[in-house]
């Protein structure tokens, strides 16, 4: 394991730490959950009354702290629980010098349920994920609580329904093994699902299947959209225009509207992202819509 690697893994898990610790001090002011990356409506924004809107001089007080490993999740807190995912990694192979491969890193991957109170562990729900993409310090993307379910998308594709109360596996889909895809994208799955009534929405990859809608009690498929080399990294987002609800989806060819509910090319602007040599191409930011430009 390299000296950068390690460095990596120890400023993700002190940022991890941190923000659970600030967060708490938030939760003891507020009642407002915040079951999602970036919040309810998934633009980052605070709407309850009585916010902190400054710190103390020298910050906040930590009310407890707990154990996260490695990872780039942010948490999802709901009532009186927070959720994380996180991985504990395996050894790092050895590799021959100049080797620019991708190794496979074994490892675990896990979600965690705290007490947002006490920063006691409730559960812990976790599952084998062998890494073999870049950066392998850790999942991506921010748990989804919704009705008594958590749902979690790991780095490898790993798509699982879990009671929110004791953990329980409810559905579980991979996405290398069910749309038999070769390889995971070169960073990993981190976009961020979208719930959407009963559809689970989430930037998958393949033949006809760079967007799918699963349902969210079954994780049965629902519809599959789009053939694109690479599905990016840029979170799935809803926007109402002129009446119409559009599922925009930004990929490294074009910016394209779905019908939610469908799966239905409304639109598609072509926009192609040109990588350089030995790098793919790549979408991150979502799509941001202010009632006129969608940007």
């Amino acid at each position: 394991m390299t000296n950068q690697r390690v460095a990596t893994d120890r400023s993700v898990k002190a940022t991890a730490l941190t923000a659970v610790a600030a967060l708490l001090l938030a939760l003891n002011l507020r009642a407002d959950d915040w079951p999602q990356w970036m919040g309810p409506r998934r633009d980052g924004v605070w709407r309850e009354t009585g916010i902190v809107e400054a710190f103390p001089t020298n910050g906040p007080t930590v009310v407890w702290r707990t154990d996260v490993k490695a990872g780039y999740v942010g948490p999802a807190v709901v009532g009186s629980q927070l959720f994380m995912l996180d991985r504990v990694s395996g050894k790092m192979p050895e590799r021959k010098k100049g080797d620019r491969s991708l190794p496979v890193v074994p490892g675990n991957e896990r979600v965690l349920c705290v007490d947002t109170a006490t920063g006691k562990t409730l559960w812990e729900h976790t599952y084998d994920s062998a890494y073999r993409i870049s950066y392998p310090s850790g999942p991506r993307a921010t748990p989804l609580v919704a009705d008594g379910r958590v749902y979690s998308l790991g780095a490898m594709g790993d798509l699982k329904c879990l009671k929110a109360a004791d953990g329980a596996v409810v559905w579980s889909v991979n996405f290398l093994t069910k749309f038999n895809l070769d390889e995971p994208p070169v960073w990993g799955w981190a976009a961020h699902p979208l719930l959407d009534g009963d559809r689970l929405v989430c930037l998958v990859g393949g033949t006809n299947s760079a967007v799918v809608a699963f349902h969210k009690d079954t994780g049965q498929e629902l519809w599959r959209a789009l053939t694109t080399q690479e599905i990016g990294y840029a979170p799935p987002m809803i926007y109402e225009v002129g009446g119409r609800r559009q599922l925009i989806v930004w990929h490294p060819e074009a910016i394209t509207a779905l019908e939610p509910e469908t799966g239905k090319v409304m639109w598609t602007q072509k926009y192609p992202i040109e990588g350089k040599p030995q790098r793919p191409e790549v979408t991150i930011a979502a799509p941001r819509f202010d009632g006129r430009h969608l940007f």
